[in-house]
């Protein structure tokens, strides 16, 4: 996995031209810039449509096969895969372990930052194991940068197990290879606030 230093290519973590002058934009401005960037999302979505879909009939198919689907992430993405997951029960009436969100660093880090615990991919490994994932299952790895070793370490770990693997990222392929069944990638460009993926790159997911 690649560490901070060499990060700075990814697109996830470059410096927005439209923001460079963010401390001296008024508050509308903000507000405007903000929404602009925002609607970057909607063509990264139609942009991956195929893989989309893709995506949804891989996983209706294994859902009514009797399989379960994992969202598995680190920070931003790991609290957006635990939230979707914690809503299917209310809203769709489904068991609650059939959609279950797994995220780096356990409960703890759903209301405190544990960003050191992303980088041990014998964890995102162990998690699937402890789960016993198998090959009715999909697994989704989450990773806007798409380096997080937790989420690289979950995958492997649902491939060798048999389950579908589907990745999401919002780094072109070029710069960050992931090996998944399905490569989602939702490119919105560099954030307002340099390598702040909670921002678009949160929305999109």
């Amino acid at each position: 996995m690649q560490n901070l230093e060499q990060r700075g290519h990814l697109l996830t973590e470059q410096i927005n031209p439209n923001s460079q002058n963010l401390d001296q934009l008024t508050s509308l401005e903000l507000v405007d810039l903000f929404n602009q960037e925002d609607t970057k999302t909607l063509d990264a979505i139609a942009a991956a449509r195929s893989e989309l879909a893709q995506a949804i009939d891989c996983t209706a198919k294994a859902l009514r096969q009797g399989g379960c689907l994992f969202y598995v992430g680190a920070g931003t993405s790991g609290r957006l895969g635990v939230l979707d997951a914690a809503e299917c029960p209310p809203t769709f009436c489904t068991p609650p372990d059939l959609v279950q969100g797994i995220i780096a660093g356990g409960a703890g880090a759903l209301v405190r930052s544990s960003e050191d615990l992303e980088d041990r991919q014998e964890d995102g490994a162990k998690a699937i194991a402890h789960r016993r994932v198998h090959d009715l299952d999909v697994v989704v790895g989450i990773t806007a940068g798409g380096t997080t070793p937790f989420v690289h370490g979950a995958l492997q770990e649902a491939r060798g197990r048999g389950a579908t693997t589907i990745a999401i990222a919002c780094v072109p392929p070029e710069q960050v290879s992931i090996d998944a069944d399905i490569d989602i990638r939702l490119l919105v460009g560099p954030e307002v606030l340099a390598g702040s993926t909670r921002l678009k790159a949160g929305t999109v997911t």
